[in-house]
């Protein structure tokens, strides 16, 4: 028998080793069987049933294949996690056409929702950031264990509470039939001692007792300019450019940083009802949800901060992530503040 024959009848299985080897990659793929198992069973090593489940795989006889919904890009999602070493990154796709000005896309809240819902347990303290991603989160959402809800700051417009962050925390605490503490006050106030007079309050007061006890959060994320900045919108026009001189590039729940991800225009943060950055830090587990291709360079910032742990974006964002030429450090792993203090 020449040598290329000889390799032909060693590639070719007979009608009882198709047999075996379906039997037992039946017991190991679909019944959930150990090799060891499956060796008892037959009679056979362990050592040759490892060879039979891959000679299936060879010849085809097995196929394994890895699916998730057509709306997740699994590939982008884990090389966004590992390049920025977040603990847990979703990519969706973004919209057959994305519009310059539109606010994240709609989808990133219902995923997020689902997100939660497998990170949140009961007992656990859930804080909500203001924001239009946050409150489509809340609106998607259909499961979370027990757990209390708090308000991680003031609203944008309390005129809108009904419809906004108020609400968000609302229907987070009645899906999880936990307690909801929200705040009843503006995210952005004239001058800090008007701020720090509302903080006092009993109520805002109460739900600044939750922050350090808060085990899980959501924000949003925005970039420096109209429109996708909710902080940005609320500023005069002479304050828009005064923080735009030190280099803004993102906000995150009313704190502002520059490309590098350090804190920038820190007094801004005395004329706000919001949770302060190193409460944030202390949080183990701070998701943000943004995307679209306006706010790609403010996610990064703020990746970079080592505020979050953990992303929701679309794939146009996720591109951009991806491809930036500085090669990030590892914020979500570090935690660390860029700037040292």
């Amino acid at each position: 028998m020449s040598a290329m024959s000889a390799g032909r009848s060693a590639l070719r299985m007979g009608p009882a080793e198709l047999v075996q080897a379906a039997a037992m990659a039946r017991r190991f793929y679909l019944e959930g069987k150990s090799k060891i198992q499956i060796a008892e069973e037959f009679g056979v090593s362990r050592f040759k049933v490892a060879r039979v489940l891959e000679t299936a795989l060879e010849r085809d006889l097995v196929r394994i294949e890895i699916r998730v919904p057509a709306e997740l890009d699994a590939e982008r999602s884990d090389a966004l996690r590992a390049r920025y070493g977040l603990r847990h990154a979703v990519v969706v796709e973004s919209p057959a056409e994305e519009q310059d000005d539109a606010p994240d896309p709609e989808n990133l809240g219902e995923v997020a929702a689902d997100l939660l819902g497998e990170l949140v347990n009961e007992g656990d303290v859930l804080g909500l950031a203001w924001g239009r991603s946050t409150i489509h989160m809340a609106a998607a959402l259909d499961r979370l264990p027990p757990c209390t809800v708090v308000q991680l700051t003031g609203v944008y417009d309390a005129g809108t509470a009904e419809r906004g962050s108020v609400e968000a925390v609302r229907r987070a605490a009645q899906v999880s039939g936990g307690e909801a503490h929200p705040i009843y006050a503006p995210m952005l106030l004239p001058d800090p001692a008007t701020a720090a007079a509302l903080r006092h309050q009993t109520g805002i007061a109460r739900a600044f007792e939750y922050f350090d006890k808060v085990t899980v959060a959501a924000v949003s994320i925005g970039s420096w300019e109209p429109g996708i900045s909710t902080v940005h919108d609320m500023l005069s026009d002479e304050e828009r450019e005064h923080y735009a001189s030190l280099g803004v590039a993102a906000e995150m729940s009313a704190h502002l940083f520059d490309a590098e991800g350090r804190r920038v225009g820190r007094d801004l943060g005395e004329r706000c009802i919001t949770v302060e950055a190193d409460r944030l830090r202390r949080i183990p587990e701070v998701v943000a949800i943004a995307g679209g291709q306006r706010k790609a360079a403010a996610i990064g910032a703020v990746l970079r901060s080592g505020l979050v742990t953990s992303l929701v974006t679309d794939t146009s964002a996720a591109e951009y992530l991806l491809t930036e030429s500085a090669a990030p450090r590892r914020p979500a792993l570090e935690r660390a503040d860029p700037d040292g203090d």
